[in-house]
């Protein structure tokens, strides 16, 4: 395609230089401009190099091509307004720069060394309160053999009495209409405010583009791969339009690799280069910021030129989007740089009705596209203000959509110019192990162009055949979810497999799960069990804090999910039951320290400890953070109570389905709650950070803790017979499990994320625009690695896959570093490794000298030697190894096992629990004759 030559600059790029520390910087308050921030540092500039401030010789576009071509300088421009020339060539009119007053360009951003732990938990996520000594004898309640008896069961652990058929959309119909129970005292004093909104409520808090209304709303939101930020004023242009911007791997900033494993601390991308700005004249130091038709996967920004005027220029935001795209209803556009214009170009020919074309050359050597459909009076034509602004001649009514060209899609972009995305709709189905969801884009603009969307790794990874057809060669980089596909379509469909044998008990890929366990093992979980049912859950359970209150009731639930269904004996559970029962009655009837409250103000069930003030109260809960982690604890609960007592969960399910309805609300229909707060369906996992704005966005510390949350939900709808909830969260898990595996959890195999990053492992905090291998609340490696982990329930193997624990280990913690980690870590991390070498796990939770010092609080023993045993490949048929403990014995097995002739003799060194081990020749096998000595490796 030929273009017009509109503008040409080769202005010299002054060369800013870099400290190049890795040192971390002391972090602002997020509120603050960015223009001010203390821990601003200069990155390197990807631009080439400096550039002669010396008048160019005239640049032409080249006809095929988006490399300028050189047109000889003798040719005489045109004398005009002082430092601009024009020329007139063959077929269109040159504008040449010939001085750039002013700062030098931004090309360089700012970065966020230092971790901003506002409004999250800065103590360690275990409970650590000491436990009271339990009973010598565990007592069966008087009324536990009878209530046994009577007790609705499952007849098994796998799936409902009656199942259920998912409907053919499981997220159509909402969890209910009904307004929050009264026992939610009604409250609309949050402290966080929502003056620029202007949609109907309920309104999201957890979202990509929350910056956009919290705080000085002065930093980005992240729609991938783009980044748009609201300039406010500030910035080398000046300007109060919508900022654009996209960084290159080349742009980031790398932390201090470590020293065992030579992985880089952190990444993290530039923020703050305007590299292409949206504006009109008319806006100014009176701008008003306005966010409507807020929902959960997208929303409108407009700027008014004052405050309660009309729009002076909207903006939809739409993750993925292909276009940034800007709506001008009569304003005058003026198109800025702060990184500065090199060329403009202008096309000579229309990509599309109605649609003209420019081709912007900026001074950090990088291409983009600006494309312009007019649908009242006259076409875009813009003209040269100086080198960071060029403006319209007149006022415009129509879209002005901007894209970057990173070499091989401008003719992709011309395909899908004057067509731009408004929201999205979201649908899903699954049948068996088979699952879908499908992305359905509302489009606005022109109906003949094509709608281009990017999608993430793990999208294009589960296309069906349908949306692959789709995928085109474009990629753009983001900033932490490797390189975005452009794809032509009004909709894409990502398929899973799902895992419904995933159920309350161990669970295996190769065997599924496990529902027996061998008799020595079931004697020895059975004996501990009733040690642990023995506490007082009451006192362990009512906290000041909703996440550490969740902890430990569902550490009870899995003590008696095992007792029920893996050790057969419905008198101990229930007498555990019974006490569990107590124990949530607290919060179901709202008598917490506490109490939970419904904020009117946003939309939520919300903690009333710090709910009047700024003053933050562990870890958040009042400001929306961490919601799903919190309350799903209280969900598995619940599930596991109704699991054994139907009459239960219907008696309790308006309480549940309630704190179901905060974090994972499938439908727009509920006027109560905002459609699924934390979950993210586009990027496949949870964001955790709440009413706070933060340059860097949205963060997510623990994914398995995300993982739990869907995974409660499951079991919730699967003891409740609520198939589309069950539905609901298998596909959730399907969805994580595949995400978690590009962003969160790295095998050695991993090329999504930055080789220098992947040696880490884990993500530690991943953020929308960086990725910290840390914690908030500190940076030993089991807590970064642990985070991950906990809590280990039947999903872990599902998100963690063999591969994935198998390398961490050996990266982390073989070679007996294990033994240097102390405390309820120390529990977590044999736990997890249960899953590759279950014999070592179960010697470590089975033996008599166990510590308890090594559980965390909200963990129980009788899990973590059920989950070892049963995950054992081969139990009770072959011996158990037992690590680190000596022990030798002789044995002569005549007869049955278990009958008159069995003898032992044995002497055990070390402290390696003989019982386990002779137990486990009890129940080898009839006919048996075992004679042996040994050591254990």
């Amino acid at each position: 395609m030929r273009f017009n030559i509109i503008l040409t600059m080769l202005v010299g790029v002054a060369s800013c230089s870099s400290d190049g520390s890795e040192n971390r910087h002391q972090h602002r308050h997020p509120h603050a401009a960015p223009a001010a921030h203390p821990a601003k540092r200069q990155v390197a500039d990807s631009a080439p190099g400096a550039r002669s401030t010396t008048p160019p010789q005239s640049v032409v576009a080249s006809p095929t091509g988006s490399s300028p071509v050189t047109r000889p300088a003798n040719e005489k421009p045109k004398a005009t307004s002082v430092g601009v020339l024009i020329t007139e060539l063959e077929g269109g009119v040159a504008q040449i720069i010939t001085a750039r007053p002013g700062p030098p360009p931004d090309t360089k951003g700012t970065v966020i060394t230092k971790l901003n732990t506002t409004g999250h938990a800065t103590i360690a996520p275990l409970l650590t309160r000491p436990i009271p000594p339990v009973k010598e004898r565990f007592e069966v309640d008087l009324q536990a053999r009878s209530a046994a008896a009577i007790a609705t069961r499952n007849p098994s652990p796998s799936r409902p009495a009656v199942a259920r058929m998912a409907a053919p959309n499981i997220f159509a119909e909402p969890i209910s209409t009904n307004p929050p129970h009264a026992k939610f005292l009604r409250r609309d004093d949050h402290p966080v405010g929502r003056s620029s909104i202007t949609s109907l409520a309920p309104y999201p808090t957890n979202k990509f583009f929350s910056n956009m209304y919290l705080g000085g709303m002065r930093s980005p939101a992240f729609l991938h791969p783009y980044s748009i930020q609201w300039a406010k004023g500030e910035g080398v242009t000046g300007s109060w339009g919508f900022a654009i911007s996209h960084t290159e791997p080349n742009q980031r900033v790398f932390g201090p690799p470590d020293p065992k494993t030579k992985a880089s601390k952190y990444f993290i991308n530039p923020i703050g280069i305007h590299s292409i700005v949206l504006s009109a004249q008319e806006l100014g130091p009176q701008t008003q910021l306005a966010m409507t038709e807020l929902c959960a996967f997208s929303a409108m920004a407009e700027l008014r030129a004052t405050p309660g005027s009309q729009p002076t220029l909207k903006m939809p935001f739409v993750q993925g989007s292909g276009f940034i795209t800007g709506i001008y209803n009569g304003a005058s556009p003026i198109v800025s740089s702060g990184v500065y214009f090199r060329q403009v170009l202008r096309a000579n020919q229309n990509p599309q009705p109605g649609v003209v074309k420019y081709k912007m050359f900026l001074e950090d050597g990088k291409s983009w596209l600006l494309y312009a459909r007019h649908t009242s009076g006259n076409p875009l034509i813009l003209d040269v203000v100086d080198s960071k602004n060029f403006k319209a001649r007149e006022p415009f009514w129509g879209t002005i959509q901007i894209a970057k060209e990173p070499g091989n899609g401008e003719a992709i972009y011309d395909q899908a110019c004057g067509a731009y995305a408004t929201s999205m709709e979201l649908s899903g189905t699954t049948s068996g192990t088979s699952g879908s969801y499908t992305f359905t884009f509302k489009r606005a603009g022109l109906a003949s162009s094509k709608l281009l969307m990017f999608a993430l790794p793990h999208h294009a990874d589960g296309f069906s055949e349908a949306s692959r057809q789709a995928v085109t060669g474009l990629q753009l980089q983001t900033t932490t979810k490797g390189l975005a596909s452009g794809i032509l379509a009004d909709s894409w469909t990502i398929r899973e497999t799902l895992t419904p044998g995933v159920g309350f008990l161990p669970w295996d890929r190769r065997r599924g799960e496990i529902s027996k366990l061998g008799n020595s093992a079931r004697i020895a979980v059975l004996r501990i069990a009733q040690q642990e049912l023995a506490q007082n859950m009451i006192d362990q359970a009512n906290l000041d804090s909703m996440y550490f209150s969740g902890k430990a009731l569902a550490k009870f639930a899995s003590i008696i999910i095992v007792a029920n269904d893996l050790l057969k004996n419905p008198e101990v559970a229930q007498t555990g039951l019974n006490q569990l029962k107590r124990a949530f009655a607290i919060f179901a009837e709202n008598r917490q320290k506490f109490p939970l409250v419904y904020d009117t103000r946003w939309g939520g069930i919300v903690s009333s400890a710090s709910s009047s003030s700024l003053t933050i109260t562990h870890p958040g809960n009042t400001y929306y953070n961490d919601h799903h982690f919190h309350y799903g604890y209280f969900v598995y609960t619940a599930a596991v109570i109704a699991h054994i007592d139907k009459a239960w969960g219907n008696a309790n399910k308006e309480f549940v389905n309630t704190l179901v309805r905060d974090f994972a609300n499938p439908s727009a229909k509920d006027g109560f709650f905002t459609m699924y707060r934390n979950f993210d369906w586009y990027h496949g996992h949870s964001w955790a950070h709440g009413l706070y704005d933060t340059l860097d966005g949205n963060d997510q510390e623990s994914s398995s803790e995300d993982a739990m949350s869907a995974y409660a939900v499951k079991m919730w709808g699967r003891a409740i017979g609520d198939a589309n909830m069950e539905a609901r969260g298998e596909l959730q898990l399907a969805a994580q499990a595949r995400a978690f595996k590009y962003y969160y959890l790295y095998t050695s195999d991993n090329k999504v994320q930055p080789a220098e990053f992947v040696g880490n492992k884990v993500a530690g905090i991943l953020f929308e625009n960086k990725i910290d291998h840390t914690t908030f609340f500190g940076a030993n490696i089991e807590f970064i690695q642990g985070i991950h982990m906990i809590p280990l329930m039947p999903f872990s193997p599902l998100t963690r896959s063999d591969q994935f624990v198998r390398e961490e280990w050996a990266t982390y913690f073989d070679n007996g570093r294990i033994n240097e980690v102390q405390g309820g870590w120390r529990g977590i991390l044999m736990g997890n490794y249960a899953q590759i070498n279950p014999a070592m796990a179960y010697s470590f939770f089975g033996s008599s000298k166990f510590d308890p010092g090594f559980l965390d609080g909200g963990a129980s023993r009788t899990w973590y030697m059920a989950y070892s045993a049963a995950l054992h490949p081969e139990y009770p048929r072959s011996p158990l190894v037992y690590h680190e403990w000596r022990l030798s014995f002789s044995a002569l097995l005549l007869g049955r096992p278990g009958e008159a002739g069995f003898r032992t003799d044995h002497e055990v060194g070390g402290g390696a629990g003989a019982e386990q081990l002779m137990g486990w020749l009890v129940a080898a096998g009839p006919g048996v004759t075992y004679v042996t000595t040994g050591e254990a490796p």
